[in-house]
């Protein structure tokens, strides 16, 4: 029987040292060791007790003797009471448990370790899987990303299509731009003459393009049929673009203003005629009497190819309007002062002498008890007042009274403006230079040299300055 368990002992020890895990008797040493540890732990945690109860009680400690280990039953017993002893003191320096762990070291150490080496690399296998997984899930999105982006390009395009020509064009069509025009006007306005298919799609080209508020105003030569971002590049190109705007300079009369609308070619003599008078159309304040003479802005006015006369009047009014608000000129004194600085505008053709002029005009006006008392003697009303606009009135003009306009016979000012006073006939007229001059005279005609005088002597000798060069230069006075 025990060949029998030592043979089967044998076979088991041999199968697992080839597994690499312990053995029964490896196993069973082990738990002996466990107890003797345990054991002389216990012996040691007495005598600390012990000793500890001595001291407090002020006498020596007893000191007993540690029993001595265990011993393994099935050791043999040739060792000498010596050899047993040392073995014991060794003990008390160096236990066996202290210099052999079984969970860290021999065959249980390696058991353990592949234990933990199995761990490991499940769990980096685990790591391995997740980023796998991670990866294909990006891979997926990208794919059904990539797929959604090529139907929705593909359907954009398809919409673009269905608003859009597809270009280059054909033909011409001539596109006005108003000022103030939007995008969305313009558009629409390009729908209308076919230039473009649809307004969304000038207005997206328009979006795009950081240019497109700097369209200006004007008359417009495009193709039909285009696609709109070429339809925009063409309006922003000044190479199609028609200039066609008239300049009314300062001092201009209102019949100045109509000779020149009519000789631009488009609008007739009565046309213009019927919009000047037309006074409600042009937005002409009560105060105005109808009357359009003064409110016409001087400046550059584009006319396009849809404009009526009464367009283009209107611009001048609502210009004019603007300048006096800007002045913070009340209603009231409106008619006035246009009346002033028009005269202002018409007698002096050198600003520098706009401040003084103004002083003489409303010295003349606010003095009656002065030399002029109370006549604005003024030629260029005289002039206006029988349908001129230079040169010097005759002795005939100046003794007809019955021209409401001649100053010279009429006392303060006559009916209303004579011309379209600049911005700077306006600022003068407001605040006029100090001083006492009731007379100037102009004693160059070319150069617009002006003299000033307080009394009529000083004026008499400064006229026979201006007669002088009227001789000496015949045909300009």
């Amino acid at each position: 029987m025990s060949e029998r368990f030592s043979h089967s002992d044998s076979e088991d020890r041999g199968q697992q040292e080839a597994s690499g895990f312990p053995t029964r008797r490896e196993i069973m040493r082990e738990r002996r060791l466990r107890e003797a540890e345990e054991a002389r732990k216990e012996q040691r945690r007495i005598a600390r007790q012990k000793r500890r109860e001595a001291e407090s009680q002020g006498r020596p400690a007893e000191r007993r003797p540690t029993q001595p280990p265990l011993r393994d039953s099935r050791a043999p017993h040739r060792a000498t009471h010596h050899s047993a002893g040392r073995r014991e003191a060794n003990s008390e320096q160096r236990s066996p448990i202290e210099t052999y762990d079984p969970l860290t070291t021999g065959t249980r150490s390696r058991r353990v370790e592949v234990e933990r080496a199995r761990v490991r690399k499940r769990r980096r296998n685990a790591k391995i899987r997740t980023g796998v997984t991670i990866v294909g899930v990006i891979a997926v999105i990208l794919v059904c990303v990539y797929i959604a982006w090529n139907a929705i390009s593909s359907n954009h395009q398809s919409d673009v299509e269905t608003v859009d020509y597809p270009g280059p064009g054909h033909g011409s069509v001539e596109i006005v731009v108003n000022p103030g025009d939007s995008g969305a006007v313009i558009g629409q306005n390009l729908v209308e003459q076919n230039v473009v298919k649809s307004q969304g799609a000038f207005l997206q080209a328009w979006n795009d393009n950081a240019a497109a508020n700097s369209l200006q105003p004007g008359t417009y030569t495009l193709m039909q049929e285009m696609r709109a971002v070429d339809a925009l590049a063409a309006l922003l190109d000044p190479a199609n673009r028609s200039s066609n705007a008239i300049t009314v300079p300062p001092g201009f009369t209102k019949a100045q203003v109509a000779e020149r609308l009519t000789d631009f070619g488009d609008f007739s003599a009565d046309e213009v005629e019927a919009a000047m008078n037309d006074a409600e159309a042009l937005g002409l304040p009560d105060y105005a009497n109808g009357d359009v003479e003064g409110w016409l802005a001087p400046g550059s006015y584009e006319i396009h190819s849809d404009d009526q006369p009464v367009d283009v009047l209107k611009r001048m009014v609502d210009g004019m309007k603007a300048q006096l608000d800007d002045l913070g000129v009340p209603d009231a004194d409106r008619e006035e002062l246009l009346t002033k600085a028009s005269i202002l505008e018409r007698e002096v053709n050198i600003e520098q002498y706009y401040p003084k002029v103004a002083r003489v005009i409303e010295n003349r006006l606010t003095k009656p008890d002065a030399e002029t008392v109370g006549f604005l003697n003024m030629d260029s009303t005289v002039l206006y007042g029988v349908g001129k606009v230079g040169g010097v009135p005759t002795a005939a003009e100046l003794n007809d009274s019955s021209n409401k306009y001649n100053t010279y016979k009429h006392k303060g000012l006559p009916p209303g403006p004579i011309s379209s006073p600049s911005e700077q006939a306006l600022k003068a007229t407001q605040n006029p230079e100090e001083g006492d001059w009731l007379y100037f005279v102009t004693i160059n005609l070319d150069t617009g040299e002006t003299k000033f005088a307080s009394t009529l002597e000083e004026q008499e000798k400064n006229r026979a300055e201006f007669d002088q060069w009227c001789e000496d230069n015949p045909g300009k006075c």
